[in-house]
């Protein structure tokens, strides 16, 4: 073969590995352009009113995709009033304000960007609305100076109460262009179409002394007969109405991010992982404080204590994924206060993540005493793949009970519609009920029968002998899919003290594939009758 025939075939095999990569890397290219674009859409335009100036440069600082996704999970758990269900009410309802913005207020420009909707969006619907869509003919109330006159459009929203601002918080709008965009009303007077026509439109202050007074930004008083209008009144409840909340426990927070560290409270944690979706798992963090190990106070027969908890979890790269923080209340009446002693306080905060390797780092304080107990460990959050069986962690519990329809979603250790409170050291006596959740993905379905067809193993274990077995098949549940949610009690009757290994194992018999997850409990001897 001569030179010239091999230097042309070298030719067409590079141009033939160079052309589908060169496609590929438009491509890629234009997938991260467009992604770039909806990052840059969620900071301008879906958070830009909830948004802190901390969080929004800590956002513009991120260099790849996955630190800005996992700053948006955490932007959104921040704000959770339920982290411990899937629902996050907060994210739901600010979209749903966003979405009545849109349609209600729109003027030429998206209704999210108005002055209404902005207020609507952080605030919600007022508590009362008095609207004018037309202007005309407007008798002042007393607050305003009294007398009439002609207005422009405007609308009055009254809030009982806003946090940091206060009770009877009133903002109006008034629309000068009639083209039905409304703009925010710092002074009562804006909407007022005689303001600057002498003669008319007086207020009763103005009828005495016969003529106008100055009614813009900066008046302090005298614009009514009592002075309660005060312009500076009204720029300070708008400049609090924006402010950012403050993080409650900066005392705690200060420990974690100095790397101190203190053993004086003593408490104990369990994590479990719950899938939610193949980029999200919800992660239960349940912490337990023995009542002895913390300072009680005795007022009006209740001994009472109270924990200020502080929570940080910050991913390999450094960016900090979650910080949470709550006070937990432990009151005891004095009848029940030395039984007590022996009990626990237990506490869940739920934290959705991306999977992936963490630090967990918690912070304890007992108010009382003063006693810190901290808490350094690795998280490391497993990925549940679409389409690939696996299971959820085993959750031994010593409560599994449904959740009422008026808790759904607020209960603390819920999880779905059942309240399921992990058994944190997992310590059962004889005769005690032992609990287990366990949720199972990506059944294999029939296709005729719509439904899986599964077998669910039970193994009670002691230095590797089998104590117990329950058989299970999906047979047995009316609720059998491709997703389904175990649980189950067993009774611990005739179980010896000592040491046992509890093993779920799910047999996929379509798709023959099996899951298992294994446990530890241990059985102590009952408390005695006169103890």
């Amino acid at each position: 073969m001569s030179r010239r025939i091999m230097v042309g075939i070298l030719a067409v095999l590079l141009l033939s590995f160079h052309a589908p990569a060169s496609a590929q890397d438009d491509r890629e290219s234009a997938r991260l352009e467009r992604a770039n674009r909806a990052l840059e859409r969620w900071l301008d335009e879906d958070v830009q009113y909830i948004i802190t100036g901390e969080e929004k440069s800590a956002f513009e600082a991120l260099t790849t995709d996955e630190e800005r996704q996992q700053f948006i999970e955490s932007f959104w758990l921040r704000r959770d009033p339920t982290p411990d269900s899937i629902r996050n009410e907060y994210r739901e309802e600010h979209y749903r304000r966003i979405a009545y913005a849109n349609e209600r207020f729109q003027s030429g420009i998206p209704g999210w960007r108005t002055d209404r909707g902005r207020i609507y969006i952080l605030y919600g619907e007022p508590d009362s609305k008095e609207t004018h869509p037309t202007g005309g003919f407007w008798e002042r109330p007393f607050a305003e100076g009294g007398g009439n006159t002609v207005t422009y459009p405007f609308e009055q929203w009254r809030y009982r109460y806003i946090a940091h601002i206060g009770q009877e918080v009133i903002f109006e709008f008034v629309d000068p262009s009639f083209s039905g965009e409304y703009r925010l009303a710092i002074s009562p007077h804006e909407k007022d179409a005689l303001a600057n026509v002498p003669g008319v439109g007086l207020t009763l202050y103005e009828q005495m002394i016969g003529e106008k007074q100055y009614r813009g930004p900066g008046l302090q008083t005298g614009e009514t007969l009592d002075g309660r209008i005060n312009q500076f009144d009204l720029l300070e409840q708008w400049a609090k109405a924006f402010q950012p909340p403050e993080i409650m426990f900066t005392d705690l927070e200060a420990i974690v991010t100095t790397n101190l560290s203190y053993n004086l409270l003593p408490f104990d944690v369990v994590t479990h992982f719950v899938r939610v979706t193949e980029e999200t798992v919800n992660v239960p963090l349940t912490v337990q404080v023995r009542n002895r190990d913390v300072a009680f106070q005795e007022e009006q027969g209740v001994h009472h204590a109270v924990l200020n908890i502080f929570g940080q979890i910050t991913g390999i790269n450094g960016r900090i994924a979650e910080t949470f923080e709550d006070t937990v209340e432990i009151p005891i009446p004095d009848a029940l206060y030395a039984r007590s002693l022996d009990s626990a306080r237990v506490y869940q905060k739920t934290v959705p993540l991306r999977p992936g390797r963490y630090k967990l780092d918690l912070v304890i304080k007992d108010i009382h005493s003063g006693n810190v107990g901290t808490l350094t460990e690795a998280l490391t959050v497993p990925r549940y793949p679409e389409g690939q069986l696996a299971a959820s962690s085993l959750i031994i519990a010593d409560l599994i009970e449904p959740i009422s329809t008026r808790s759904f979603g607020t209960e603390q250790f819920g999880l779905g519609d059942l309240k399921v409170r992990p058994s944190v050291g997992a310590e059962f006596r004889t005769g005690d009920a032992l609990n287990y959740w366990l949720q199972v993905y990506h059944l294999a379905i029939d296709d005729a029968s719509f439904r899986p067809s599964a077998t669910i193993e039970t193994l009670i274990l002691r230095d590797g002998e089998q104590i117990e077995r329950i058989v299970e098949s999906t047979d047995d549940f009316s609720n059998a899919a491709r997703q389904m949610t175990l649980h189950k009690t067993i009774m611990l009757d005739g179980f010896t003290p000592g040491e046992y290994s509890l093993q779920v194992r799910v047999i996929d018999n379509l798709g023959g594939n099996v899951t298992a997850q294994t446990g530890r409990f241990t059985v102590v001897q009952p408390v005695a009758a006169n103890e």
